[in-house]
């Protein structure tokens, strides 16, 4: 079977390559500051260790949601302006139009693969940015599978925070080879009493629901909101007996798996 490689960049940006194709998580390459939200501001701590730039070219851009700057920023605008192609939800589309493509949970598209193995298949998958009923308040948020033939199969999760939709994706798409969870336990006054993406102990619980071989958590350092880190993690997939599947990255590292 092809691996899957993937860099991380910082927050929930990363690079995926898979049968060829080169995809970006929600790009995010502003400095460390202040970010307005409305009336609130979301503060950045840590800028990301590979600028714009040295990514280069990509063939897609995944973006989980546009609406808050610590999953798409403006130096993350300004690199869709150039992307071939950016997978996101309808809202993102009525936001920024062109150059994003609405993609409606459990459709999909299918990107020609230049290693001469068919497609990779990039489908919608449902997200819940909180506990249920916040989508009025926090927007609506989607993840993304790739899959495809002689590749392993891939769950990038965004901003969810719900387990049941993890039950209903896996459900429906799983088991996984690898899993790209979106962590950290976030928390703002927005929704001032559950976290707005899975805790730790929820990341390690998805990876068993998932059936995941592999871990590969994004988004859980960077950021004052966060309320959980890289510790937490470590400690939730080790009571879980799940050590052997985590793999913590440092910013700017890749890993290829499986």
């Amino acid at each position: 079977m092809t691996t899957v490689e993937i860099t991380y960049v910082g927050g929930p940006t990363a690079v995926v390559e898979l049968g060829g194709i080169r995809l970006l998580t929600d790009p995010t390459f502003d400095a460390p500051g202040e970010y307005p939200v409305g009336t609130r501001k979301l503060v950045k701590t840590a800028g990301p260790a590979l600028s714009a730039s040295r990514i280069g070219a990509v063939d897609a851009v995944l973006l989980s949601h546009d609406q808050h700057p610590d999953n798409l920023d403006r130096s993350g605008r300004a690199y869709l302006s150039g992307a071939p192609l950016t997978l996101s939800t309808a809202a993102a589309y009525d936001r920024l139009g062109a150059p994003v493509r609405a993609l409606p949970a459990w459709e999909h598209v299918d990107l020609p693969r230049p290693d001469g193995g068919g497609a990779l298949r990039v489908t919608a998958v449902p997200a819940l940015h909180g506990p249920e009923g916040s989508e009025p308040v926090v927007g609506e948020v989607t993840g993304f599978v790739l899959s495809g033939e002689g590749l392993p199969k891939v769950y990038v999760s965004g901003d969810n925070a719900s387990l049941d939709v993890v039950a209903e994706i896996a459900g429906r798409e799983g088991p996984f080879d690898v899993a790209v969870l979106f962590a950290g336990a976030a928390r703002t006054p927005l929704v001032p009493d559950a976290p707005l993406t899975l805790t730790s102990e929820a990341a390690a619980r998805a990876a068993g629901i998932l059936g995941a071989r592999h871990v590969v958590p994004l988004h859980f350092e960077h950021w004052g909101h966060f309320t959980q880190d890289g510790a937490t993690l470590t400690k939730a997939f080790a009571q879980a007996g799940l050590t052997d599947r985590l793999h913590l990255l440092e910013p700017g590292v890749s890993v290829r798996l499986p």
